[in-house]
C-alpha cells in the first residue's frame, strides 16, 4: 500500500487548514511505517527505550480516542492498550502484536474523531475540562494540539525508520 500525502491548500480557510495539516501528519506517520514487516515495526529505537513505530501508531490511536471521544464529546471510551497497571501499555509490544490490528484500530479512531469533530464549530467547547484550569477546550485548540502531537511523534518516527532501514525523508 502506497501512502499518498498532500499538504493543505495554501489559501484554505481556517478549518480546512487545521484539518488538512492534521490529516497530513496522520498520513506522515503511516508513510513512515510503509513497507515494513511486523518485526521491523516492533523494533525499538534505542535501548533502554521501547519506542517503536508500531508503539507510536498505538499511542496515536489512544491520543485520538482521548481527545476526540473523551474530551471533545464526553464519551466514556476506555483505554485500548494501556491500563492502570501499565500506563504505557501501547509501547509494551509482544510478538503477538500486529501491524494489521494496530493500523486498523488507529484508522477506526481517526474516523470516529472526524465524525465527532464534524458536528462542531471551531469555537464550540468540549465536554471534558482541562485538569490544570478546569476549563473546556475549544475544537480549534484540540486540532492545534493534535497537529503538535503528531508532528513531535513524526520526528521520533523519522529517527526510528532511519535506524531500521536507513529510510529518511520529510
Amino acid at each position: 500500500m502506497t501512502i499518498e500525502r498532500s499538504e493543505p491548500a495554501i489559501d484554505a480557510d481556517e478549518r480546512a487548514m487545521l484539518e488538512g495539516w492534521l490529516d497530513y501528519h496522520r498520513q506522515t506517520l503511516a508513510w513512515k511505517c510503509q513497507d515494513l514487516d511486523d518485526a521491523q515495526l516492533r523494533t525499538a529505537s534505542v535501548p533502554p527505550s521501547e519506542l517503536s513505530l508500531m508503539g507510536l501508531v498505538r499511542h496515536m490511536a489512544e491520543v485520538e480516542r482521548s481527545w476526540f471521544r473523551r474530551v471533545l464529546v464526553g464519551d466514556d471510551a476506555g483505554p485500548i492498550y494501556y491500563s492502570d497497571e501499565d500506563r504505557d501499555g501501547e509501547f509494551h509490544l509482544t510478538e503477538e502484536d500486529t501491524w494489521e490490528e494496530a493500523h486498523a484500530t488507529w484508522q477506526q479512531e481517526i474516523e470516529v474523531a472526524r465524525r465527532n469533530a464534524a458536528r462542531l464549530a471551531l469555537d464550540d467547547l468540549s465536554a471534558g475540562r482541562s485538569r490544570s484550569t478546569d476549563k473546556p477546550f475549544n475544537l480549534r485548540w484540540i486540532y492545534t494540539h493534535m497537529i503538535e502531537e503528531y508532528a513531535r511523534h513524526n520526528g521520533h518516527a523519522d529517527l526510528i525508520r532511519e535506524r531500521i532501514d536507513g529510510g529518511t525523508g520529510d
